[in-house]
């Protein structure tokens, strides 16, 4: 989300030490590790399915707003929005919509090929050199993630087709996040995380007036802590964190948060991954952990050209 150059907090409190650093990065992936929790509440079973993800996806978006916006500090207005917010309103509904139709697993390794998109964008958009360690994690995720889709489509399922193909666009618009966010990087982050949430909710909420289907109140409290527990608070932590972690440092701790995902499901919800994704997923890490983890000290010792 950021250069390391440049300032990441949200307030004028000094940097954490390194390790402390480390435990905020660690918590805001656990954090957000717990979104298969809510989105596969039984709480939510009387929503139909085919609107389950839309309307979590504004819920959500409302309650972290609610906790975002407060901590805003110098909110600016810069034309790089626009793509930034609907970028994220695009995540945000289509990351939910796989969560819901299809499983935990797979929407969120799906998600987890950002960095393939990345790639692509920073080379064929912004016109960036190949980095040779790059294309590692693009070859690892391309046969994990065709892996998962051959077995998925060769189901059709229907829904379960539908939400592979949102889990797989979420990961685009995801990439597309981050790119944005990078061109914003000299932006308070705080204002940049509040607005997307904000945006996202506005644009949804006629959307979710036209299906009339409410909360309960047990549903309104569970919706509350999806938002501020889940997305608000990791932001916050992610931010904090990155003012004393490198951000390729703070890639590879959050590596935890598709690990934990599925496995937070299968114990609380009883959903078992099959085991083409358990083995695209595989890949998938296999990737990332090459490519931010060994490539990454290979490279400080005898730079790549």
């Amino acid at each position: 989300m950021t250069s390391e150059s440049e300032p990441t907090a949200a307030t004028d409190a000094p940097a954490p030490s390194k390790n402390a650093g480390r435990f905020y990065v660690l918590a805001a992936a656990i954090l957000w590790s717990s979104s298969g929790l809510f989105a596969k509440a039984p709480l939510f079973d009387d929503w139909p399915a085919a609107d389950r993800g839309p309307l979590l996806a504004f819920w959500r978006a409302t309650f972290a707003a609610m906790v975002l916006l407060p901590a805003v500090r110098r909110p600016r207005w810069r034309p790089g929005l626009a793509p930034l917010t609907l970028s994220f309103t695009l995540m945000n509904t289509t990351y939910l919509v796989g969560m819901t139709l299809t499983t935990a697993a797979n929407a969120i390794w799906l998600q987890s090929i950002a960095p393939w998109w990345v790639f692509l964008m920073a080379v064929f958009i912004l016109h960036e050199p190949i980095v040779r360690r790059d294309l590692i994690p693009l070859v690892f995720g391309l046969l994990g993630v065709g892996l998962i889709l051959s077995f998925e489509f060769s189901r059709g399922t229907g829904h379960g087709t539908t939400g592979v193909i949102c889990g797989l666009a979420s990961g685009f618009f995801y990439s597309s996040v981050v790119i944005c966010m990078r061109s914003l990087r000299g932006e308070n982050p705080v204002w940049l995380v509040a607005l997307c949430h904000l945006v996202a909710a506005a644009c949804l909420f006629p959307w979710v007036l036209s299906r009339g289907t409410w909360p309960s109140i047990p549903q309104l409290v569970v919706l509350a802590g999806f938002g501020a527990l889940q997305m608000a608070a990791p932001y916050l932590f992610m931010m904090r964190g990155l003012q004393s972690v490198s951000p390729q440092e703070a890639v590879g701790i959050g590596l935890i948060e598709p690990v934990l995902l599925p496995m937070w499901v299968l114990l609380v919800w009883g959903e078992v991954p099959a085991w083409w994704t358990v083995a695209g997923a595989a890949l998938i890490l296999a990737g990332l952990l090459l490519r931010y983890f060994v490539l990454s000290r290979l490279a400080k010792r005898s730079p790549l050209p």
